[in-house]
């Protein structure tokens, strides 16, 4: 087994440290220490950055695998935003030596090589391909009795299928199956795999079309009686989070569903308190929730 350092990106670490907490405790619950990726940059991100200089966002993402290269790491993501930077990035460079020897040129001046003897991994991906969800099942002390609308957001799926991953077939389930795998139940609703609304700069450009389509899943996700939403993305959960506030706020509607990153599920499953996995801290009240998952834990 490979060894990982840990990605953060953005947000993450500037509005949802829980999520990183989270990751760093399930994933020593399963054995694997996580290595701290020191001087890394944002990854960036795949949309306005790559409009711009495409050749400029392959060397900066192209950087960040080259710090976890000289690691001797594969690079761990939990972002799949950063996730589809940095995974095109390693595809593209890869493939294409002309590509790498123009990046490196430019990685040369700053002290870094992007060799390509690494891989980019999503947390999903990797927990489903490299500890399995019998795996993940072992390890579930607290079994979920939740109805969950998994989000699988857009930048998961089109990486692994620009790389021809296995996982992407025509009925994609391997997210729902590793949140089966801590008890709760996937559920279907309409729009599962649409966009949370946020992607491309959208949220920052256009607000309330994005809150539209945010508005859109939550409808669905509440018709669907779900007890909580669960992303493997920070923005993502950043949209669903505070846009359920902005929602509310403008529609005079009460959406007031917790979002979870799938990590932050785990380490429930895994015996965690809420409040060391952060979902507290969440803008949306996430205090019913946390009480009833606090009821009957055995403790980790």
């Amino acid at each position: 087994m490979s060894n990982l350092s840990l990605f953060l990106g953005c947000v993450a670490p500037n509005r949802y440290p829980g999520i990183e907490a989270a990751t760093k405790k399930t994933f020593s619950k399963l054995g694997i220490e996580l290595d701290d990726l020191e001087g890394a940059s944002c990854c960036p991100a795949p949309g306005v950055f790559r409009s711009f200089d495409k050749t400029t966002w392959l060397t900066l993402a192209s950087r960040n695998i080259a710090l976890s290269e000289e690691m001797d790491d594969d690079l761990l993501t939990i972002c799949n935003g950063c996730y589809s930077t940095l995974k095109e990035a390693e595809t593209e460079l890869k493939k294409d030596s002309g590509l790498k020897k123009e990046v490196n040129e430019k990685l040369f001046e700053t002290g870094h090589e992007f060799r390509g003897q690494h891989d980019v991994r999503h947390v999903i991906e990797y927990l489903y391909q490299n500890i399995g969800v019998d795996g993940i099942r072992e390890m579930i002390s607290n079994p979920l009795d939740l109805r969950v609308a998994v989000h699988y957001g857009c930048h998961l799926v089109q990486p692994l299928k620009e790389a021809e991953s296995e996982l992407v077939t025509d009925d994609i389930t391997f997210f729902d199956e590793l949140v089966e795998a801590t008890g709760a139940k996937s559920v279907d609703y309409e729009d599962k795999m649409m966009c949370c609304g946020a992607g491309g700069g959208a949220r920052a450009a256009v607000q309330d079309a994005t809150l539209r389509i945010t508005e859109k899943k939550l409808q669905s996700m509440t018709e669907a009686k779900v007890d909580c939403i669960v992303n493997a993305c920070p923005f993502c959960h950043l949209q669903f989070d505070t846009g359920q506030q902005d929602i509310n706020k403008d529609s005079c509607t009460n959406y007031e569903i917790p979002v979870l990153h799938y990590t932050q599920l785990l380490g429930l499953a895994m015996g965690f308190s809420p409040e060391e996995l952060g979902i507290n801290l969440n803008s949306t009240d996430t205090t019913v929730f946390v009480q009833r998952m606090k009821e009957g834990f055995v403790t980790a």
